[in-house]
């Protein structure tokens, strides 16, 4: 029940009907004061998208830990206890994508930092606050440079502005270097233009443009950028492929039941929280290794790391199969050979899906 207090005018702003009480009778909007504060904004925003607190953790719980439990719940009439089905899927999906994106990439710059024993000798480096002893991946003129500022040949600023130089000199070497990660069956526009003038019909239209595009990205990037631009785009519209893709999974599930005793809302339902519990569980495992992140780099770290990693995809791959027996109420070796194939199928959906947004990304590289 809302706190705020009730305007003195008896008449809904909305529809002009007299109110006796808090709520008009007629449109059912409350007559309170519309001035507000931004902390009511806030909390208003916050209520109204997870339909209170109670709700919004009983929801949660359920749809981690009762695979089906909030589907049966919602079409059985138990609406207000949990929120909306598209609600849900739409703030985790928010919530997951945004998170993500404010972590810093792991793939910035790095920043070397040295320790030395007591005779001066560099016994260990860390990079970007990662104390590591493995000099594998670095080129033999930075340890180089290293070696000279631990032995005092170089000052600190000497050191970092030579290793910055080292870094873009091997950046630029690639970009020179590059043979093209995108490079298909030429290797420039003035070749096809040669094959075509001898034979008009070797090269087709699609081909060519699709060559062109692929040699003109080469040349205007690294493969390291390019890869970066890919990665980019592609976790851009992640959300937009997922939210096309799930018609297609409801309309997999729709094709192998009982037409009549299930409606495609009902396999849209199931397919709304199933998604929204994916999601919720990469997040989940994303914000913990994040957290792990903070301790440093060490075994027991990894370990524990590793063993989360392993139990929430573990989670993630088994969720669907009592899912969908606990749902649609079929005997276990039915639902389970059902569910074998219902996730073979949408693989190969999401495959095509996946191609297509590849495909997409590469024409609108820029």
């Amino acid at each position: 029940m809302s706190k705020n207090e009730l305007r003195k005018d008896k008449t809904c702003l909305n529809c002009r009907y007299v109110v006796e009480n808090r709520f008009c009778p007629n449109c059912g909007q409350e007559n309170t004061d519309t001035r507000k504060t931004f902390h009511h904004l806030f909390i208003h925003f916050f209520e109204d998208l997870t339909h209170y607190e109670n709700a919004f953790w009983k929801t949660i719980r359920n749809l981690l830990l009762k695979p089906a439990s909030l589907t049966k719940e919602y079409l059985s009439g138990k609406r207000l206890s949990y929120l909306a089905p598209v609600r849900l899927y739409i703030f985790i999906s928010f919530v997951t994508f945004l998170l993500i994106s404010l972590f810093p990439d792991e793939s910035q710059p790095e920043a070397v930092t040295l320790k030395e024993n007591k005779k001066g000798e560099m016994i260990q480096y860390s990079v970007n606050g990662i104390v590591s002893q493995d000099y594998k991946h670095l080129s033999k003129e930075e340890i180089k440079i290293l070696e000279l500022h631990q032995k005092g040949a170089l000052t600190e600023r000497e050191s970092d502005s030579l290793l910055v130089l080292v870094r873009e000199g091997k950046i630029e070497k690639e970009k020179k270097s590059d043979k093209g990660f995108l490079t298909l069956w030429y290797d420039s526009i003035e070749q096809m233009d040669s094959i075509r003038k001898l034979n008009p019909e070797a090269i087709s239209d699609f081909e060519y443009d699709l060559n062109k595009r692929s040699i003109e990205i080469n040349e205007k990037y690294s493969d390291k950028e390019i890869e970066q631009k890919f990665q980019e785009a592609i976790w851009h519209n992640i959300p937009k492929v997922l939210f096309i893709y799930m018609p297609l999974f409801a309309f997999v599930l729709w094709l192998f039941h009982n037409k009549k005793r299930w409606y495609y809302f009902d396999h849209g339902i199931f397919t709304l929280h199933y998604f929204s519990f994916l999601l919720l569980i990469l997040l989940l495992m994303f914000l913990f290794h994040e957290l792990m992140d903070c301790f440093g780099d060490n075994s027991i770290i990894t370990s524990i790391t590793n063993i989360v990693s392993i139990a929430g995809y573990a989670w993630m791959c088994y969720y669907f199969f009592p899912a969908h027996h606990r749902f649609y109420g079929q005997s276990r070796l039915a639902s389970f050979f059902k569910s074998i194939t219902i996730l073979s199928i949408n693989s190969v959906l999401m495959g095509i899906m996946l191609i297509i947004l590849i495909v997409y990304t590469f024409v609108n590289l820029h």
